[in-house]
C-alpha cells in the first residue's frame, strides 16, 4: 500500500490520543494519529516521524501521522493500513487463489470482520490485527487490554463451527522481527483466545512488513509462540 504527500517532521508530545505536536520545518503543527494505541515505546519527544498531508481542506488537522523512527527503523503506525495491505497481497494470490473474491468489513453474527473471501467452494472470515509493539526483536500484541480483540478471536472459532475457514492475521508494521508472541503481561485473556483458537483449528499468521515513508508491503512470516510466559 502506498501514500501520497508524505513529508517528515520530528514528533514533539501528544496531548491525547488522536493528537500529536508535531515540529514541521520550525512550526509546531496539531497532525492526527492514527492509531489509539499507547505507542509509547515510539512517539518520544525528538523522533523523526513522517506525515501524510491531506487534500481536504476542511479538515481540522492538516496532516496524518504515518511512521516513526525507532533506532533508526521504520514502524508504520496507521491502524487502518493493515486490513488494505492484507487484502492487496492476497490478490497476489497469498492463501488462495487469484480470483477470489474479496470483501471488506463483512458482518457476521454480532461482529464485523475484516475480511471476507470467496473461492471456489471455499469461503473464509479473516480478521487482521496491526502490531506496533516490539520488546527485543519480538512483535507483541495487543499494547493495551482489548476486550473487542478478545471478541473477534472467540467468535471466529464460532466461524470454524459453522463451517468457514477463519483467519487471524497479525501484520508487524516493521521489518526485523524475530517471533511474534501475545502480550501475557497486558491482556492474559486474549493470549488465552488466542490458544484456544489455535486448538479449534483457527489459523493464526503473523507476517512482518517492508516499511517506507510512503508504503507498505507484507513481507515475511514470522515464528508465533503462543506460550504463557
Amino acid at each position: 500500500m502506498r501514500y501520497d504527500n508524505i513529508i517528515q517532521g520530528t514528533f514533539l508530545d501528544r496531548p491525547n490520543r488522536f493528537v500529536a505536536d508535531v515540529d514541521i520545518d520550525g512550526q509546531v503543527w496539531p497532525c492526527h494519529v492514527k492509531n489509539t494505541g499507547r505507542c509509547r515505546e515510539l512517539l518520544r519527544p525528538g523522533v523523526p516521524v513522517y506525515l501524510r498531508e491531506s487534500p481536504d481542506p476542511a479538515r481540522k488537522t492538516r496532516y496524518d501521522l504515518i511512521c516513526v523512527e525507532k533506532n533508526g527503523q521504520l514502524v508504520n503506525i496507521d491502524s487502518q493500513i493493515p486490513n488494505h495491505a492484507v487484502a492487496e497481497w492476497l490478490k497476489k494470490g497469498m492463501l488462495f487463489p487469484r480470483d477470489a473474491r474479496i470483501w471488506m468489513e463483512k458482518r457476521y453474527g454480532n461482529s464485523r470482520f475484516d475480511i471476507y473471501v470467496e473461492a471456489g467452494d471455499r469461503r473464509a472470515y479473516l480478521e487482521v490485527k496491526g502490531v506496533t509493539l516490539e520488546i527485543g526483536g519480538q512483535a507483541r500484541f495487543p499494547d493495551a487490554p482489548t476486550e473487542r480483540g478478545v471478541k473477534h478471536v472467540r467468535e471466529l472459532i464460532q466461524c470454524l463451527r459453522d463451517g468457514y475457514e477463519a483467519y487471524l492475521i497479525f501484520v508487524i508494521q516493521m521489518a526485523g522481527i524475530q517471533g511474534f508472541a501475545p502480550n501475557w503481561a497486558t491482556h492474559p485473556e486474549f493470549g488465552q483466545a488466542l490458544q484456544d483458537a489455535r486448538q479449534a483449528g483457527v489459523k493464526i499468521l503473523a507476517y512482518s512488513c517492508q516499511v517506507q515513508p510512503d508504503e507498505i508491503v507484507l513481507d515475511a512470516p514470522v515464528p508465533i509462540d503462543l506460550r504463557r510466559r
